[in-house]
């Protein structure tokens, strides 16, 4: 039927038209932004998902923080302890050679002077209360400290968090050494005076039982910093897969976009040419009018 008020024909390709230009915005827009989910309307499941998918994965970077703190901390101590292991090493030498009976006095007292020291030393880095390890002052800051955590206090030691979820956690167990075998190389008396001296016959035995102790200290905190490693590995599995979920649902494949964008940008050049010969076709009326 041949009509001059209605042109059905460019109806239809302006509605095309319109279609491919919306498809063919939407294609840039992805392509411009890297994001397959544009607008909610686009996926919302998968916007809902990977929202929820994110915020998972935000709470296991934060964990791994603190996984990585917390090894920080297992290390400090760990790296006091030897050093504490060496002091002790040396006050053994210097008890054995001021029992040497060759030596008068005076040499004696040079080695007693090295050992007090030494346990000045020891008692500054395990610090305490004078209840706690006697003097006449207490040690409120001690050299063994990490972020101003005391390390050698008794506690119930550190609860570390190594997991995302709620009750993902860990105890790191205390390291109390103001008590023990290692009590009594750095206990005073009321006098500020030291119950142990390198002249003492059974200073040896002390001082290796205190070496002992340490030793058994730092294997509960190797046992820890291993298990805290172990966490870490894990963690860093655990956010990797997150984000490769994450991309699968937001990020946008480039090649198969810009395939589709190939496709709308014809579309839409062939639509705006059949859409201008329809807006043509009522001339041919005017031909049967002229005629």
């Amino acid at each position: 039927m041949s009509v001059i008020n209605t042109n059905i024909q460019a109806m239809v390709a302006a509605r095309n038209l319109n279609q491919s230009q919306e498809m063919l915005g939407r294609s840039l827009t992805r392509l411009s932004s890297g994001s397959k989910i544009v607008n909610p309307s686009d996926d919302a499941a998968g916007l809902a998902v990977s929202e929820k998918l994110d915020a998972q994965s935000r709470r296991v970077k934060a964990a791994i923080t603190n996984v990585q703190n917390a090894v920080s901390y297992v290390q400090t101590a760990d790296g006091f302890m030897s050093g504490m292991t060496k002091i002790l090493s040396r006050m053994s030498e210097l008890a054995i050679l001021a029992k040497d009976v060759t030596k008068n006095a005076s040499d004696v007292d040079l080695y007693q002077k090295e050992f007090t020291a030494l346990q000045d030393q020891l008692r500054s880095t395990i610090g305490g209360t004078t209840t706690d390890i006697g003097g006449t002052a207490n040690i409120d800051t001690p050299l063994g400290a990490f972020n101003g955590i005391t390390l050698f206090g008794a506690s119930s030691g550190l609860t570390a968090t190594i997991g995302q979820a709620v009750g993902q956690e860990m105890n790191i167990p205390a390291s109390n050494l103001r008590d023990g075998d290692m009590l009594a190389i750095i206990n005073q008396d009321t006098a500020g005076a030291y119950a142990l001296t390198a002249s003492d016959s059974d200073s040896i035995a002390k001082i290796t039982a205190a070496i002992q102790d340490i030793a058994a200290e730092r294997a509960s905190l190797g046992a820890s910093q291993s298990r805290l490693e172990l966490a870490a590995t894990t963690l860093a599995v655990e956010n990797e897969n997150l984000g490769s979920a994450i991309s699968r649902i937001r990020d946008v494949d480039v090649a198969e976009e810009s395939t589709q964008y190939a496709k709308f940008n014809i579309l839409v050049q062939s639509g705006t040419a059949m859409l201008a010969q329809a807006n043509m076709s009522p001339q041919s009326v005017l031909k049967l009018l002229q005629n």
